[in-house]
């Protein structure tokens, strides 16, 4: 099966190598796109075929093309497939149909189910619960930086760490109101806390941690494009309406959240800073979201095996099988004008 793996933005590097993996592990032909944009942090250049040309991925006419993005060229060969950039189901335009995708590889019942009722009522697409490949490293490894933790924890002197990653929406980001309280928690040290802000995160945002971390040795910006080691590392995470929340629940561990808009809220959720270093301290004397992670776990994201790349592989290989490979997808004249104006277009 001839395969593309199709990478928009930096977070993309992370759910897909584990699918290239498992391509390789099967010897099936990869060619990655990465976009131009991105094209300088893409971190395996070394060991696998990529292009920013869009002309190149037609040419390779795939078999199959694997998306963490909303949007793929209707015009490339292959089964569009659908395989999300977050688990996230409140934020805007999550379940929402595009009309690009043929696929839709779920995560876990809650986002199965309502992808299903969608998959009835439009008639063009199919959907199978494989679980997410992102996180296959995450259950696979976490049980390996227990040396590393130990070894951090000692040579900050702290007892803990705390890992703050907001969001980058301007609507929903922490990052400019809970600053303060994020200087003032590094006061405590007691506390390491690793921040990682998100790829789009704005630059003034950024600039302004970067300098407040000058100021505090257990204060720590993480340049890392792949959370899940920092997931693992901690103890506690900060945030607000982000995707990772979830990521770090599915290793049962407390969640605080500053204004989060999620529906399925079983953590616990802040609507003032003031009240946020007070809080940091009890969840952490006492993890009263303990019983209620279960039910996160459950829904979003059952399958803990660390086997969901292998699942999206067999997924599409069975897709294909059954209704062969299509050569194009059909879209409305304004999806496909949105198209060209993002890609452009391409001989074919």
């Amino acid at each position: 099966m001839k395969t593309v793996l199709f990478c928009k933005r930096p977070y993309s590097f992370g759910i897909l190598r584990p699918i290239h993996n498992e391509l390789i592990r099967l010897k099936e032909d990869i060619l990655w796109y990465v976009d131009p944009e991105i094209v300088e942090h893409f971190p395996f250049k070394d060991d696998t075929s990529y292009t920013s040309s869009l002309q190149e991925i037609s040419d390779f006419k795939s078999d199959a093309i694997f998306v963490p993005g909303n949007v793929v060229p209707h015009y490339l060969r292959g089964v569009k497939t659908q395989i999300f950039h977050g688990l996230a189901g409140e934020k805007k335009g999550h379940f929402r149909i595009r009309n690009y995708f043929d696929l839709y590889l779920t995560q876990g019942p809650y986002f199965t189910n309502r992808f299903n009722e969608l998959a009835a009522k439009h008639g063009d697409f199919d959907v199978i619960e494989t679980g997410w490949s992102k996180l296959d490293a995450l259950f696979l490894q976490k049980d390996n930086f227990d040396t590393e933790k130990l070894n951090l924890l000692e040579k900050h002197q702290a007892k803990q760490i705390i890992l703050y990653a907001p969001t980058f929406s301007p609507s929903l980001t922490s990052a400019e109101l809970i600053s303060d309280q994020i200087i003032e928690l590094a006061k405590n040290p007691d506390y390491l806390i690793q921040i990682k802000f998100h790829d789009l995160t704005n630059k003034d945002v950024k600039a302004k941690y970067n300098e407040i971390a000058k100021s505090y040795q257990n204060l720590i910006i993480v340049d890392d494009p792949n959370i899940s080691k920092y997931l693992i590392l901690s103890d506690l995470m900060i945030s607000d309406t982000s995707s990772v929340v979830y990521e770090f629940l599915l290793l049962d561990k407390p969640v605080i959240t500053f204004k989060s808009t999620s529906d399925n809220i079983k953590w616990t959720n802040i609507e003032a800073p003031h009240l946020l270093c007070k809080t940091v301290e009890s969840v952490l004397n006492s993890d009263i979201n303990q019983a209620d992670r279960k039910w996160i776990i459950e829904n979003y994201h059952p399958l803990r095996d660390g086997k969901s790349a292998q699942r999206m592989v067999e997924a599409v290989k069975q897709w294909v099988n059954q209704n062969g490979v299509p050569e194009k997808r059909k879209l409305s004249i304004l999806r496909k004008w949105k198209v060209y104006k993002k890609y452009g277009k391409i001989k074919l």
